[in-house]
């Protein structure tokens, strides 16, 4: 089953109201894992930040959840983690951020195992079964989205460049919704779409190599805004002009703010993609555990075209992200 909202203020609210009808689990004590990759990039120090706020909110609220938050630099890491987590934490109930898809489905799986609740959010397993519930913002839109809008800036012809994020459930649902929508423009060649792991250093590099190897880039696709930070500077370094777009993505606050200022006229979009996602992915998990009620097995938070016109509703400046 699939639910998908228009606020993300209606999760709750909606999530409530599906399972009043279930049977509650009177007094039981909820410890909760979160399990969430570091704060590497400005992305994922919006996710840890949300993580955060989510236990004090939360703890405070509940006398019987305890929240234990790790945070991981590396897929082995956090499975190391998740291990302390089930065997020396104790948890009965886990929300985990995946570092890499493949790598921590197993690792999850035997969270599961031994009877924990499972909230996998954003970077999906390989394998579901390991997992009770999934809660993600729309990969699908994220990818569809800025193909449609960087091929009618185009103008339905000319070179493109893509940047991949890491590889995962996710990454692969935007590259193919990227490509699914250039199928409908045969004079736009994808020149190359190369990993550069949501990274601005690696962004950076890959980007150097794109501009070495084709002579001709008429817009480049990356995929995030930490991401188009590192394609500017190698763009900047190399001294090109022919590259007329750069869209990013996920809505950071520096990147909207460009668009709502108009400065650089090669930034005119992005696709929105919050990190406060991880907090309504804790707080349902938690309050529904406290119930003993499940979630549906999917929740999907939209994402949408962030232009000048509607720029200022995504700008916050106060968030670290």
């Amino acid at each position: 089953m699939t639910i998908t909202f228009t606020r993300r203020l209606a999760l709750t609210a909606v999530a409530a109201a599906a399972f009043a009808s279930l049977p509650a689990l009177a007094d039981e004590k909820v410890n909760l894992g979160v399990s969430i990759p570091a704060a590497t990039h400005s992305f994922m120090g919006g996710i840890n930040y949300w993580a955060n706020q989510a236990k004090k909110d939360l703890e405070k609220q509940h006398k019987d959840l305890k929240i234990t938050i790790k945070t991981a630099a590396n897929a082995p890491e956090q499975a190391n983690q998740l291990q302390d987590l089930s065997t020396v934490t104790k948890i009965n109930a886990l929300v985990v951020f995946p570092f890499e898809s493949a790598a921590l489905t197993k690792p999850v799986a035997q969270v599961k195992a031994k009877g924990a609740y499972v909230t996998v959010v954003d970077r999906g397993l390989t394998d579901t079964s390991a997992q009770d519930a999934y809660v993600a913002g729309d990969n699908t839109a994220f990818g569809k989205i800025p193909a449609e809008y960087i091929a009618k800036q185009m103008g339905g012809k000319g070179n493109l460049v893509a940047l991949r994020g890491i590889a995962t459930t996710l990454d692969n649902e935007r590259m193919d919704a990227f490509n699914s929508v250039l199928k409908n423009y045969p004079d736009i060649k994808l020149l190359d779409a190369k990993y550069a792991n949501w990274n601005r250093d690696d962004a950076f590099k890959v980007t150097q190599d794109y501009l070495t190897r084709f002579k001709n880039i008429d817009a480049i696709w990356a995929a995030d805004d930490d991401m188009a930070v590192g394609v500017l500077k190698a763009i900047e370094q190399a001294k090109r002009d022919d590259i007329k777009i750069i869209f990013g993505g996920a809505g950071a606050k520096g990147m909207v703010k460009t668009i709502m200022d108009g400065k650089d006229k090669r930034i005119t979009a992005d696709v929105s993609y919050s990190p406060k996602f991880i907090y309504d992915a804790i707080k349902l998990t938690a309050e529904a555990r406290l119930k003993g009620e499940k979630l549906p097995a999917t929740t999907i938070i939209p994402s949408v075209l962030i232009t000048k016109d509607n720029a200022k509703d995504f700008y916050h400046p106060d968030s670290p992200f």
